[in-house]
């Protein structure tokens, strides 16, 4: 069973001085998807997340986790143990004095045996791309930055989520860091079957690895549809403050002008095809 928002809408302020984060939302992520969200700052998005496994209540709606009411408190503690949440910079939340006891914090909470906590812990480094035996007795502080990301995901793959909601994990990484996050986010929904809801800014992201698209504005659902599609209303996302991959943007402007560009999204194949064609014919 999926994760259902319905209806949700939540307010911030003080009494007589209020001003809605997110105002009547709904949408199903189905199992297995790659739900990329984006918007301006402000636009609900951290919100929006954080209500996914309760930590912020419901007040008004309502958000199931496989069944399971999140505005029940019994029901609660059973969807936040099949939602895992990475904030942005997850690697602030790094204090054990080894990368093993910092990932083993979560199964240790699980009441697993010692057996079960140390499977658990080599599994999730393997998958971030962290030799266990090279880096299980070390100190979390003394990683690079890139390698502190990937042991603060470890400790959330240890708890074995179905679903795993994450808030900006490339924020401040190289474009080295950030493509091996993703690769690690890709091998997860392909091996193992997690459901993925990503906020990003970078559209080139999104559409190289988002299955389906929602954009909000102001609180309420802009979009909500497959990258491809989404990236057809380039000028009203301009308008929102946002942006389209560079390479959509570039055939854009080239239709603009008259030439018969194709349209991309997430593959610059098709297009360079088309401008070495004609180079080719000049």
């Amino acid at each position: 069973m999926p994760i259902v928002v319905n209806d949700l809408s939540y307010q911030y302020g003080t009494p007589g001085n209020t001003q809605f984060a997110l105002e009547h939302v709904s949408f199903t992520v189905e199992e297995g998807a790659f739900l990329g969200i984006a918007g301006h700052t402000g636009s609900g998005k951290s919100t929006l997340v954080q209500h996914l496994n309760g930590l912020i209540p419901s007040a008004a709606g309502h958000v199931t986790v496989d069944g399971h009411d999140l505005g029940d408190k019994a029901e609660r503690k059973l969807a936040r143990s099949l939602v895992g949440m990475v904030f942005q910079y997850p690697e602030y939340q790094l204090f054990a004095e080894t990368v093993y006891d910092d990932v083993a914090f979560g199964p240790k909470n699980l009441k697993l045996s010692e057996d079960e906590i140390r499977e658990r812990v080599l599994t999730a480094l393997q998958r971030v791309g962290l030799d266990p035996d090279t880096f299980k007795d070390k100190s979390p502080f003394e990683l690079s930055g890139g390698e502190k990301r990937r042991a603060a995901l470890a400790g959330v793959l240890a708890m074995r989520p179905k679903y795993l909601v994450l808030d900006e994990p490339m924020a401040g990484l190289d474009p080295n860091g950030r493509s091996a996050i993703l690769k690690i986010l890709d091998q997860l929904r392909r091996e193992d079957g997690c459901t993925i809801l990503m906020i990003s800014h970078s559209m080139e992201d999104l559409a190289r690895h988002a299955t389906r698209m929602i954009v909000l504005d102001r609180g309420k659902i802009a979009f909500d549809d497959t990258p491809e599609q989404v990236f057809e209303h380039a000028e009203e996302l301009f308008a929102l403050g946002l942006s389209v991959p560079q390479m959509t943007y570039l055939s854009m402007l080239l239709r603009q002008k008259g030439f018969d560009a194709p349209s991309v999204y997430n593959d610059e194949t098709a297009l360079l095809e088309w401008i070495e064609g004609r180079i080719r014919h000049a």
